[in-house]
């Protein structure tokens, strides 16, 4: 039997449920969700096989940054268009609770002249009533050209099994680009480093510096298998410390054991996490 290969990308707003289905189709955390903006910086990869096609898909920074001429958001526009540029397929994910018509075509509009297969993907249909959704997909139909539309809801795993059974016909005879064992571009550090850029995320709110980084310092396995990780969380203000350290060191301390446990049961070992905030 041949190998089969087929790159797809997501895309999609911010929040729109990106990662959230990628994480659900790999089975395993490889892009980190959460509701702040500006969650994905890099193109990540997840990668998942089925007998003798693997399917990579591109998890991608959200539609904000398509056309943006900020200095400090260029890699996150050209993280996008490589992610969309190298796909054979696009699966333009919608939170179906927030649909603007107009942004929609807008951004459909975007990508006709690229001449690739358009899947739309309505993202939590477990709140919403699915009527409500076929006024704009009869719209959508008599303006663009779009390959399909599937109603989805990723964080409860609905709609998967017949999306997959779907795209699984796009795959086309080429070599696999990945190992069998391989669920990702990015190795378990990233990830350790995602999680905690994760944790500040959820513990601060209005405060949060987004300039912020994660990086790993020490990634070490001990004697008995526990993970020992140390990571330095780097800040372009000093002012921004206080603000992750938190009254008597509270809020760097729900950021650690919230990291730590994430970590943990994506990697399945013991982690000893270790944060340091640094200028």
């Amino acid at each position: 039997m041949k190998k089969k290969l087929l790159k797809i990308v997501l895309i999609g707003k911010t929040n729109a449920g990106k990662s959230s289905l990628l994480n659900q189709i790999v089975g395993e955390t490889v892009s980190i969700s959460n509701k702040k903006i500006n969650t994905t910086h890099e193109v990540i990869k997840g990668v998942v096989n089925f007998k003798n096609i693997q399917i990579i898909l591109h998890d991608t920074p959200g539609l904000n940054f398509l056309k943006s001429k900020n200095k400090e958001e260029r890699n996150l526009k050209i993280n996008l268009w490589e992610g969309i540029d190298n796909a054979d397929l696009i699966l333009y994910i919608l939170d179906s609770k927030i649909i603007k018509i107009n942004n929609l075509k807008k951004n459909l509009k975007n990508f006709t002249f690229l001449n690739k297969k358009i899947v739309l993907i309505f993202n939590k249909i477990d709140l919403i009533k699915t009527n409500n959704l076929l006024p704009i997909i009869k719209e959508i139909n008599k303006n663009f050209s779009v390959d399909s539309f599937f109603n989805i809801s990723a964080k409860y795993n609905v709609g998967l099994k017949d999306l997959l059974k779907y795209i699984k016909k796009f795959a086309k005879v080429h070599p696999w680009e990945f190992t069998n064992n391989e669920i990702s571009n990015k190795d378990d550090i990233f990830i350790s480093t995602e999680c905690t850029r994760n944790a500040i995320f959820t513990f601060l709110h209005k405060e949060l510096p987004y300039k912020l980084v994660v990086k790993n310092k020490l990634y070490k396995i001990l004697n008995n298998g526990d993970i020992k990780i140390k990571q330095n969380i780097k800040i372009s203000n000093q002012r921004y410390k206080k603000i992750i350290l938190g009254k008597n060191g509270l809020t760097i301390k729900k950021i650690r054991e919230f990291s730590q446990k994430q970590i943990s049961k994506i990697i399945k070992s013991k982690v000893h996490l270790y944060l340091e905030v640094i200028k």
